[in-house]
């Protein structure tokens, strides 16, 4: 600083600092920083907030700060009021001479004291009076609340329901008659124990905990929007089975999908694991603005990442500073900065673009294929631009859309060469630009109103970004990971809680902020999330201690004394009852009739569904069934797209893919009685059910039904019932053969009898619920 500019400041007027710290420090200071503007020093005021700079020394006319005083432009300040013509001028005097005043400390965020904020410490499991019932820490931490309120937990839940529970939880599937058997029958005192890790190293065990991170990842297979085109994202999807098959490490499971392109030496697995980001929906029309929407796509990335991964709804803040949480905008498109560099705008998909003059944008993506593959294809692709350009040409000078028999053999040239263009798998990854694009607050959090440059940063109020640079979306992945994140191992095992309880630690599992709400048992939360890192990050750890736990085991019956003390079961002295998920629901009906095809991973596939399901699109598709194992494929394998979900899994509550979803809903409808009983695929369903009845139970046709379907023997009264179906629906078809066929395919009244018990079976609410 020069002699001149320090005399200056000696002779500034007292009034510029007086103003300043009356007038804008309330709203401007290093805490509230409205704007993303603070005044409390220096340095911040040239660095300024969502409108750039506040101040240009030595040049008060193009100065914001002057300019907003002034009132003479959109932006007015102070809000409400107008300061005098003395005050406006003591600042323009104090910037013309340099806008000195004395340096202090850089800005840093408030301090905060919500608990989500701060690092979780590892407690001591407390002291409980009734040890016998203890089975490991988790039951300390439950036992301990309950002996507080006086309550006793539930006795242990049957063998039967034990082992149907713990093997929808971890497989999605219903246990196997002779699995049930050899369970009730097994008297080693481990023998829970052992079904335990039986179901976990269980290929299937991938497959149902996938189903809950591809909701939380907007996994669909087609783009949404008017249009709803199919997209190849299906190697994602068998990316995540696969990754939670063999126990990946949470940490490693998150840096792969942030980040996995830009780890060193990056195998096309963790560069498929990227897709995580690009799971959004994509709204490309005619006429619409590319810009928009790809600015739309990287606010989508940014929501997906705070929401899931930190539990924090970070979207509040792209419009203002969050209102809640020390989330400011200005770090919310710091964020954005990370998740802006990538090309959008791939290849074109030619035959679209071509016929609609619209390019259907998926790029970038990575191929599945041999160089020859990709050689071969390039130059049939070139031959093709090349050979329509011709055709193109000789159309102009000729003026003639089929009459001159060379442009017909150009044009049959062009589609034989179509037809040898080899059909190379694909799926949408991340892939970073050779140079980044630029990222700026965007006022109001429109594109077309661009504010301060920023560049990639983190959310100060979590903990100090300590990783080296260069900062670019692997640098956020192993920020995010550190073990001093407060966040991303709490909601971790707070969603694998959920699972298991149907109702997290935290209730509103996507919101550990100032609204959300607090955790019903807060050390339990803290000694899990601290035992996940402990474990290295290893999930079936922790889902190995709440499945042996004694919390876990109770019983789920109702109890009397519970009804008033604890209604929503908050305190968990009982299990839960939960509603099967959709997929899960047609899976154990699949299995109950033989026909599920167990076989993991490939392309998305149509069992059947009702006529018109798909009309709802603006584009007329088509949903051609499955044939062979196909048509059986688990419900995960369904493809789905995100306009027109399958009917069977909108009616119970599967997400329609436009946001990450952190917990499904469980409704109740009629319109789920009227599937399982006259939809498709059930009536399908409930006749394979009744031949495996006929044929595998040649006595006590009712009793093996019965098991096979919710695991246990039925009542007496139970027995009954269905003895009186079957009688009146035999008596009924013995005279009604032409109803017979209409209902099996064949004239067997005794399988269209059975066929009516199916449909019960596969209807009561005990078969499409865990309980």
């Amino acid at each position: 600083m020069s002699l001149g500019v320090c005399a200056a400041a000696l002779a500034q007027p007292p009034e510029a600092a007086n103003i300043l710290t009356r007038v804008c420090l309330p709203c401007h200071n290093s805490g509230t920083s409205s704007s993303g503007l603070s005044l409390a020093t220096r340095e911040a005021a040239l660095r300024g907030g969502k409108r750039g700079p506040a101040l240009i020394p030595g040049e008060p006319g193009r100065s914001l700060l002057l300019s907003a005083v002034r009132q003479c432009g959109d932006l007015k300040m102070p809000l409400g009021g107008r300061l005098g013509a003395a005050e406006v001028a003591a600042l323009e005097q104090w910037v013309r001479n340099g806008a000195v005043w004395p340096r202090l400390a850089a800005p840093v965020a408030p301090p905060t004291s919500h608990w989500a904020f701060l690092a979780p410490r590892r407690p001591v499991a407390p002291r409980v009076r009734n040890t016998a019932w203890v089975r490991n820490p988790v039951d300390r931490f439950l036992l301990a609340r309950l002996e507080k309120e006086k309550v006793a937990p539930s006795p242990e839940a049957d063998a039967v329901t034990l082992l149907r529970r713990v093997s929808f939880d971890l497989t999605g599937l219903p246990p196997a008659p002779a699995e049930i058997d050899s369970f009730v029958w097994d008297r080693r005192p481990d023998a829970y124990q052992r079904q335990v890790e039986r179901l976990l190293a269980s290929p299937h065990y991938g497959e149902r905990m996938a189903l809950h991170w591809l909701d939380q990842a907007r996994y669909a297979d087609s783009d949404g929007g008017s249009r709803d085109e199919p997209r190849q994202v299906w190697r994602y999807r068998d990316w995540v089975v696969e990754a939670l098959n063999r126990d990946m490490p949470f940490d490693q499971f998150v840096v792969e999908q942030v980040a996995g392109d830009l780890l060193p030496n990056a195998t096309p697995a963790a560069i498929t694991a990227t897709g995580f980001s690009r799971m959004h929906p994509i709204q490309i029309e005619a006429g619409t603005d590319r810009e928009q929407y790809r600015v739309e796509n990287v606010f989508d990335r940014v929501d997906t990442f705070g929401t899931v991964l930190l539990g924090l709804s970070v979207g509040c803040a792209r419009c203002h500073d969050h209102k809640y949480d020390p989330v400011s905008q200005r770090e919310y498109y710091e964020l954005f900065a990370y998740f802006n560099n990538i090309d959008e705008y791939g290849p074109e998909k030619e035959e679209y673009a071509r016929h609609n003059d619209l390019a259907i944008v998926h790029g970038p993506l990575l191929e599945f294929a041999s160089p020859e593959e990709v050689a071969r294809r390039d130059a049939l692709r070139a031959q093709i631009r090349i050979l329509r350009a011709e055709l193109a040409e000789t159309q102009r000078r000729s003026k003639l859309a089929a009459a001159d028999p060379s442009m017909v053999a150009r044009r049959k040239t062009i589609e034989d060469l179509e037809a040898r263009v080899p059909k190379i798998e694909t799926t949408m990854i991340m892939r970073e630009l050779p140079t980044p694009r630029d990222a700026h607050v965007l006022l109001g959090g429109d594109f077309l109103h661009p504010g301060a440059r920023v560049e990639p940063g983190y959310l100060r109020s979590l903990h100090p970004m300590t990783a080296p640079q260069p900062r670019n979306r692997l640098h956020l992945a192993r920020w995010l990971v550190e073990p001093a994140n407060p966040l991303l191992a709490r909601v971790a095992v707070n969603r694998i809680w959920q699972q298991y309880f149907g109702r997290g630690l935290v209730e509103t599992e996507n919101d550990f902020g100032a609204q959300g709400a607090a955790p019903t048992h807060p050390d339990l939360l803290d000694w899990l999330a601290t035992e996940l890192v402990t474990q290295g990050w290893r999930r079936k750890a922790i889902d190995r201690l709440i499945l042996t736990s004694a919390a876990y085991r109770q019983s789920s019956r109702r109890r009397a004394d519970l009804d008033e003390i604890d209604p929503q079961n908050r305190l968990l002295a009982r299990q839960s009852r939960l509603r099967l998920e959709a997929e899960a629901i047609r899976d154990a009906s699949l299995a109950a009739g033989s026909l599920l095809a167990r076989r993991l991973g490939g392309p998305g596939v149509f069992p059947p569904q009702p006529a018109n399901a798909m009309a709802a699109s603006q584009l007329k598709k088509t949903w051609t069934a499955s044939t062979g194992d196909d048509r059986y494929r688990r419900g995960l394998y369904t493809f789905r797209w995100r306009i027109t979900p399958h009917p069977a899994h909108a009616v119970f509550d599967a997400p329609l893919a436009n946001g990450a979803c952190t917990r499904r809903a469980r409704t109740n409808t009629p319109l789920q009685a009227l599937t399982l009983l006259n939809d498709t695929a059930y009536h399908e369903i409930a006749q394979a059910f009744a031949r495996r009845i006929v044929r595998e139970a040649p006595a006590d046709r009712i009793g093996y039904a019965w098991r096979v379907a919710v695991a246990r023997s039925p009542t007496p009264a139970e027995r009954a019932r269905l003895e009186q179906l079957l009688a009146s629906e035999s008596d009924a078809f013995q005279t009604r053969t032409g109803e017979a066929s209409q209902l099996t395919g064949e004239a067997n009244p005794e399988l269209a009898a059975w066929t009516a018990v199916a449909r019960v079976l596969l209807n009561t609410d005990e078969f499409i619920t865990r309980e």
